[in-house]
């Protein structure tokens, strides 16, 4: 009787040992998308929604210490309709952004006392709450650090940064324990490494499912370069990079597996004054520059227009330069995005964010984003603005590796 039921046991055994040693699946990387609603109307149709797992509405607005719908009747038309790309993906997670560039002027009081956070925090969850959204984001540009002209910052916000973040996701647990449903609390972060001497990431990451570092903007002010590079350049000596920021943010203490990577779907424009020391424009001093075009733009039309494409093997960077009129041009195209998808592939990332969707209406570069988190370790040399094909009247402006 013994020996029979040892018999019969073993087997159950066996498949229960099997089934703890096989290896968890690793989580797909997230590919969150910032949607720009402060233009107006999205038109979502637009929208590939399989092709992403987040979006991250912008913006709400802080004003009077709140979180605030400034542009409510469109906004309201946005959730309705962003939330309705759910029945293409019911895996897509839909969250506010609140902030930005030019909306974090208010965020210094807003979390200055316990009483603000609280209310901040409330009137936050509350938007989400109403409109059935999936969680927030926030975009504070920077704390204790001024970002627009004429922003408010303390020394305090080092501290009241991170207490925002507690605040927040109290806030969001008692509303999961109302919906049972996961809601996410994230934020968009700088890319430079001074960041993280204004904030507290080793604490503030412990309430974040993942911090999106803008690794982008990040160009010199003298030199024309990089704005969105993953390495450095050799063009001139000091060059800020993907890599060093994700490096710094893990040393900061902040797991590898919230980092994710930024993508940026828009260039930067810069006229240079001389480019005797360099033929491509790289490395040259900067008279003016500005914001640039979406991808889009840049790869259907300005091969067209007397510019040259380059690649700078050490960046991991394309770039164009139109020696006639001596403008200098920077963006991820294809083969940065590959390098990057890559990158946090190897380095255990989260994934990727970029701003901004409809800065590249063909899908260029979503597109190979997943292509190559779906063909992991793949590499394609021919890919991106130096492998565009130009009509035969214009192969002397197409560009050279």
């Amino acid at each position: 009787m013994k020996g029979l039921l040892i018999a019969l046991l073993t087997p159950a055994l066996l498949i229960g040992a099997t089934t703890k040693n096989k290896v968890a699946k690793k989580p797909k990387p997230v590919v969150i998308g910032y949607v720009g609603g402060y233009r107006g109307t999205v038109n979502t149709e637009t929208i590939a929604a399989k092709k992403l797992t987040h979006i991250n509405y912008a913006f709400v607005n802080v004003e009077h210490n709140r979180a605030v719908l400034t542009n409510i009747t469109t906004d309201t038309v946005n959730f309705k309709n962003l939330s309705a790309l759910k029945k293409i993906n019911p895996d897509l997670k839909i969250l506010i952004s609140i902030g930005g560039w030019a909306w974090s002027a208010n965020f210094s009081d807003a979390v200055l006392t316990d009483t603000a956070r609280a209310a901040f925090a409330k009137s936050a969850v509350d938007i989400i709450a109403k409109y059935n959204l999936d969680g927030v984001d926030i975009d504070w540009e920077y704390p204790a650090r001024e970002g627009e002209v004429g922003n408010i910052f303390r020394p305090e916000d080092k501290v009241n940064y991170t207490l925002m973040f507690a605040a927040l996701r109290k806030e969001l647990d008692q509303l999961e324990k109302k919906t049972h449903k996961k809601l996410l609390l994230t934020t968009a972060t700088a890319g430079f490494v001074g960041f993280l001497e204004t904030t507290e990431m080793d604490k503030a990451q412990k309430y974040l499912d993942y911090i999106n570092i803008m690794t982008y903007d990040c160009y010199s002010t003298k030199f024309a370069g990089h704005h969105t590079n993953l390495f450095p350049t050799k063009a001139f000596e000091k060059s800020r990079n993907a890599d060093e920021a994700v490096q710094a943010y893990i040393a900061a203490g902040v797991p590898a597996e919230k980092l994710v990577m930024g993508i940026a779907f828009y260039g930067r424009n810069f006229k240079v004054t001389d480019s005797t020391a360099t033929a491509t424009g790289l490395g040259s001093p900067i008279a003016r520059q500005q914001f640039g075009s979406g991808y889009t733009f840049i790869r259907d039309s300005l091969l067209l227009k007397g510019y040259h494409a380059y690649r700078d093997q050490d960046a991991k960077a394309d770039y164009l330069y139109n020696p006639t009129t001596k403008d200098f041009i920077t963006c991820d195209d294809e083969w940065s995005v590959q390098n990057k998808c890559n990158y946090v592939l190897d380095k255990k990332m989260g994934g990727v964010m970029f701003w901004e969707y409809s800065s590249d209406k063909k899908e260029y570069l979503l597109d190979q984003i997943n292509y190559t988190f779906a063909h992991p370790g793949t590499v394609q040399d021919n890919i991106g603005l130096t492998s565009v094909k130009v009509p035969a009247a214009n192969t002397t402006v197409t560009g050279s590796k």
